[in-house]
């Protein structure tokens, strides 16, 4: 491919990410990998060029751009080369007039950028669309840290979690023979924290409500050593019917999944009312703390969304306190840097249920915020998590 040919696929590349923001649709990965599923004649340098165009494009975007055009001519504001492969070739983008839109630079949307600035100031924003690491976690089940460690080039331990290791951006993770022996799962080292933080131990009763397709119910196994009561729930069956095929390759024993109807979820668990140990809420959130993977997240949450989410998270935490024991534990967890999802939702919970009270045990990373802790890309290298583990009296 030309440099015009490279900058007229990313153009039609950003206006799918664009129309599928706006309708819920794929993400933008998704949408990558079909676009060049179908132009197998682009080799792999063309691929990685394309790519690396469209990310540019989406992260300097704040707001959603009204066209794919308009967003790669922001960047060809600011770099002369691109702005040249805007030649009117056949195969490559119209030149460019004068007086075309192009889309402004910015992190957020306008009407979270209020939010977000009585949390975060503007450096930290900005950290919020670095390129993320690649993460793993080590099965403790199978392997220790430093069984794996010399297993995989150029591999270093993370900064906290003590089973994480760090990868060279690139890495195949899913063609590692560690992967395909259960060795191995792909997880942010925060994910890895947060997940901690739940005190999950051999032979306790524990709950992952939200599990969705199993990653923090895995790590939660592990560190039950197989002993115990694991109960797996989501309502989404699609992703929950993942978690089996990941757990029998992880070597974890038996793990019980329930599929609950959304709004109802209770109805599915009144038998285990007042018996786990642990219950770990992943809720559903807006996923600022991952922008660094999903840049184009910010386009698809609204303040509608935004709002359905809150009030979803309200009603789970709730779902959820039903099923601790006296004395037992809820670790509430949103990957959210919003007050709205993470402080203040479990403000309003302590509110409502003033017996409860929140752990002061600091995690391996992160700062206190509010009742529980908060990591961040700037201040911990991770992705962005609020985490907090309420404890219910005896």
């Amino acid at each position: 491919m030309t440099p015009a040919g490279r900058a007229q696929a990313a153009i039609d590349l950003l206006d799918e990410i664009i129309a599928a923001a706006r309708a819920g649709g794929a993400a933008a990965d998704t949408l990558i990998a079909r676009y060049f599923k179908a132009r197998r004649y682009a080799g792999s340098k063309d691929r990685r060029a394309v790519r690396d165009l469209v990310y540019r494009a989406i992260r300097r975007a704040g707001e959603p751009p009204v066209t794919g055009r308009a967003a790669l001519l922001g960047l060809a504001r600011e770099d002369a080369e691109l702005a040249a492969a805007f030649d009117g070739s056949p195969r490559g983008p119209a030149r460019i007039e004068p007086d075309e839109a192009v889309a402004p630079a910015g992190v957020v949307p306008d009407w979270l950028a209020t939010r977000l600035a009585g949390t975060l100031d503007p450096a930290e924003q900005a950290t919020l669309l670095d390129r993320a690491p690649l993460d793993i976690r080590v099965n403790g089940l199978k392997a220790t840290r430093d069984q794996v460690l010399p297993m995989i080039a150029d591999a270093v331990p993370t900064p906290h979690a003590p089973m994480g290791l760090r990868l060279p951006e690139g890495t195949n993770v899913e063609a590692l023979p560690l992967f395909a022996d259960g060795l191995i799962e792909i997880q942010d080292e925060g994910s890895q924290i947060v997940t901690e933080v739940a005190g999950a131990r051999p032979g306790m009763t524990v709950v992952d409500l939200c599990a969705g397709a199993g990653g923090k119910t895995l790590a939660l196994a592990a560190a039950m050593r197989g002993e115990g009561r694991l109960i797996a729930c989501d309502a989404d069956r699609a992703r929950l019917s993942r978690l089996g095929p990941r757990a029998e390759r992880a070597g974890i024993g038996a793990v019980e999944t329930r599929l609950l109807d959304g709004g109802r979820e209770g109805e599915a668990l009144v038998d285990i009312n007042g018996m786990a140990d642990v219950v770990l809420v992943d809720a559903p959130c807006s996923g600022t703390g991952t922008w660094r993977r999903n840049p184009e997240a910010r386009w698809r949450l609204t303040p509608a969304r935004l709002d359905r989410l809150v009030a979803l998270q309200a009603r789970l935490i709730r779902v959820a306190a039903a099923l601790v024991r006296p004395g037992g534990s809820l670790t509430y967890i949103v990957c959210s840097l919003l007050n709205d999802e993470g402080a203040d939702q479990v403000a309003a919970f302590l509110k409502d249920y003033p017996e409860w009270v929140a752990a002061t045990e600091a995690p391996m990373a992160g700062r206190q915020h509010g009742a529980g802790f908060r990591l961040t890309p700037a201040a911990d290298g991770t992705d962005g998590f609020f985490v907090a583990r309420l404890q219910r009296p005896c």
